[in-house]
């Protein structure tokens, strides 16, 4: 007899779960009169979601049996929620007005350093070094908020490939350069070579002390200062926050330093806001969980295998792969939290561009491809700029894009539309063949009422507690990601042979027939 409680149960063996799937597959594709929610000073519009009274009813059954209070109240209680690390996913902390001492105390330091910076018109320059969770969250702040110019320069450099140092280090004066090393175990093997290459362009340079002009952002204090850093230079966060959540953070520093430290605290205070949403609004009216929703019903029902993100602001260019990250590396898992198979798709792929660069690249495929995709269009309603006419023009082909994907044009109009142009009847039926739009394909619609620090912090949460409500209805650990590590530890033996090293591990023949040339080519 299975004694699991149904918080544990895998989901295909829960009747809440057979439920919401029935109540899904039931529903209409698109809502008979506006589903919006208010959370976080945005406009959260469902409308285009499969939906229904039986689909809430199921829905908050199955949350109620995955245990979701008592699940969500310990995030935010710091418990170890990241269960196969043993660990806290503790971010929502970090943007606490009032948090614990020691994430006090950083901010604290951070905000100081980047203050007296400021007074001493130090570091016109600013080489941001780290990879993932460590670079995009600092590349999108910059991005969205400083686009318009600042007083410095930032760089940013993730990628072992030398082109991407060598280019981020072209033209600046090594002498009015800060390097900021952003790495959690400060043993991120791109992140500490590019960094080496930097410190080696100061001395090149003529800087006696380059080291002088490092800054860490790191969990592992101790290797930063074995390195050569001075605790002065180390801005510390912990083993509970995990990289793709880590912006909130002292990996942020770099952003405070190119846009503002005010930048930083709206986006704490927007997280926050809807952190608290998340905490106290209803099921029905709870932005994370009904979006959440949505994604689990898209991806393991009606089996859309990737999520499109079309940004309307050109200042969100890095939103998509930030989202891209966050989604996947914390839901691209088939095991439960028990190390069992799970049986349903879960974790879509994430992908997009900014609209309407978008609508001519990959549209074409989401309106009338055999699979299509949902979509997240993310918009603003009041502009930024001195042309209000781009902007209208920018939200209607939103809204348009929108319309046609939820409605979809039929054989019969098409037809109509042809005739009326003049064309010969058989002419006609014959081009309304291609020109039909199946429509009933889901979106969301995420507006703001424009892009500042607090919008942007509060969509960034939206997505977080999104993805921690989708990892506990699948019963997956979104907070791991063995899946890269695996990758790092073969890297680490490949790099060693093709440096001459004996070999390491046993590797098949492809690989192996590469190391051997890449090797033989090298010496």
């Amino acid at each position: 007899m299975n004694t699991q409680p149904d918080s544990h149960k895998p989901l295909t063996q829960m009747p809440q779960w057979h439920a919401y799937v029935q109540a899904i597959n039931a529903a209409p594709r698109v809502a008979p009169a506006p589903r919006i929610i208010e959370a976080g000073g945005m406009q959260i519009d469902l409308t285009a979601q499969t939906y229904s009274a039986d689909v809430l009813a199921t829905a908050s059954a199955l949350l109620e049996a995955r245990d979701f209070v008592s699940a969500r109240q310990a995030l935010f209680d710091g418990a170890p929620v990241n269960t196969t690390e043993n660990r806290a996913a503790w971010h929502t902390q970090l943007r606490a007005p009032r948090p614990i001492e020691e994430v006090a105390e950083e901010r604290k330091r951070a905000l100081e350093f980047v203050r007296r910076s400021d007074s001493e018109r130090r570091w016109r320059n600013i080489v941001h070094i780290g990879i993932g969770g460590s670079d995009w969250g600092v590349r999108l702040v910059v991005g969205a908020f400083g686009y318009a110019g600042m007083w410095r320069n930032i760089r940013f450099v993730a990628n072992i490939d030398g082109h991407a140092v060598e280019g981020g280090l072209a033209g600046l004066d090594p002498r009015e350069t800060l390097i900021v090393v952003a790495t959690k175990s400060f043993k991120t093997a791109e992140t500490l070579e590019n960094a080496k290459r930097a410190i080696e362009w100061m001395k090149a340079a003529g800087i006696a002390k380059p080291l002088n002009q490092v800054i860490a952002v790191t969990a592992n204090p101790q290797e930063a200062q074995a390195w050569g850093l001075q605790q002065s230079q180390i801005f510390r966060f912990w083993d509970w926050v995990g990289g793709r959540f880590s912006i909130w953070s002292a990996v942020g520093v770099a952003a405070g330093l190119a846009v503002g430290p005010d930048v930083v605290a709206g986006l704490q205070s927007g997280a926050k806001t809807m952190d608290d949403h998340f905490l106290t609004a209803p099921i029905e009216q709870n932005a994370p969980v009904q979006l959440a929703m949505a994604g689990i019903a898209n991806r393991s029902i009606l089996d859309y295998g990737s999520l499109n993100i079309s940004a309307y602001d050109s200042r969100l260019a890095n939103l998509i792969p930030y989202i891209q990250q966050l989604e996947m590396e914390s839901l691209g898992k088939s095991v439960d939290r028990d190390g069992q198979p799970i049986t349903v798709p879960t974790g879509p792929a994430v992908w997009g561009m900014p609209g309407t660069d978008a609508q001519h690249t990959f549209f074409q495929w989401l309106h009338q491809g055999s699979d299509g995709a949902p979509v997240d269009f993310i918009a603003c309603q009041h502009e930024d700029h001195a042309w209000k006419e781009h902007h209208i023009q920018l939200l209607a082909h939103c809204l348009a894009q929108r319309e046609a994907l939820m409605n979809g044009k039929s054989y019969e109009q098409a037809l109509q539309e042809s005739l009326a142009t003049g064309m010969s009847e058989a002419a006609a039926r014959e081009l309304a063949k291609h020109k039909v739009h199946p429509g009933g394909r889901p979106s969301n619609l995420i507006m703001m009422p424009r892009l500042t620090p607090f919008s942007l912090g509060a969509l960034l949460a939206l997505y977080e507690h999104k993805v921690f409500v989708q990892g506990l209805v699948w019963g997956l650990n979104p907070f791991d990601q063995w899946g890269v590590e695996y990758g790092k530890v073969l890297a680490t033996d490949i790099t060693a042979e093709l440096k001459g090293a004996a070999p390491q591990a046993t590797h098949d023949a492809s690989t192996r027939y590469w190391i051997e040339r890449i090797r033989s080519q090298m010496e």
